[in-house]
């Protein structure tokens, strides 16, 4: 039956408007294995393991930027005992998708907050995939939106001292572009829709300068749990939206 719902969910896209760039907030993993009786790094994983066949679904979407949060700056402070695993978990993530060479890779968020181990592991994987060019995939570690957003002042700051401007003419003169332009997704279009899986409806942060105008969608679904029908019935939505980018 899921077949053929998801036949008629294709048909209804055919023609429709689709985001460029779709971000999603991966949560639930650890509600998901707790209500299997599980631990939170068997959640973790088979969220990651979920992870390509989404890249999958909004490739033949056309999506041309996917952006997934996979650990913020707020579960760094979770006990270690699970947040070790994750950054392991993430890391394989990474260094997977590396591996494959089929999307270029991008960090999103300090990575100077992370173990110097696991750092280096992203770096060092996403560098393989710089002479990529096709639907370029945002790893969210280590990010929070606050923190996205005073990296981008301090970057501009530093950029401005070097260039031997005062504070009251970098002060007279900074625009949202120049702030736009130090983030961490600088150089992409922002999100135009964001989905969150697992019944939670609020941002908690996320891409905090970039949404602005996205559109939302909330799942109850956890997102282990997330099929491509769940992902078609965000696409549907989203074209049967009209966007307003204002009140």
């Amino acid at each position: 039956m899921y077949t053929l719902y998801e036949r008629r969910l294709l048909k209804s896209l055919r023609g429709a408007e689709v985001p460029r760039h779709v971000a999603v907030m991966l949560d639930g993993n650890r509600r998901w294995a707790r209500n299997q009786g599980r631990s939170a790094t068997f959640g973790h994983q088979a969220g990651a393991s979920k992870i390509v066949d989404f890249l999958r679904w909004c490739e033949e979407a056309h999506i041309e930027v996917v952006t997934l949060w996979l650990l913020s700056t707020d579960n760094l402070k979770r006990d270690p005992s699970e947040v070790e695993p994750l950054l392991d978990i993430i890391a394989g993530v990474v260094e997977d998708l590396a591996r494959r060479h089929r999307y270029p890779v991008r960090i999103v968020g300090n990575t100077d907050l992370l173990p110097a181990d696991v750092a280096a592991r992203l770096h060092a994987a996403v560098a393989t995939t710089a002479d990529l060019h096709s639907m370029a995939v945002n790893i969210a570690v280590g990010y929070g939106g606050r923190q996205e957003i005073a990296d981008a002042v301090r970057a501009y700051l530093a950029e401005q001292a070097e260039a031997g401007r005062t504070l009251a003419e970098v002060a007279d003169a900074v625009t949202m572009d120049d702030i736009t332009e130090h983030l961490y997704t600088r150089g992409q279009p922002d999100p135009d829709l964001v989905i969150r899986t697992s019944g939670e409806q609020r941002m908690s942060g996320f891409l905090l300068w970039q949404s602005v105008h996205t559109e939302l969608y909330f799942t109850e679904a956890y997102w282990p749990d997330f099929r491509r029908t769940d992902f078609l019935r965000a696409l549907r939505d989203y074209s049967q939206r009209e966007r307003r980018r204002g009140l």
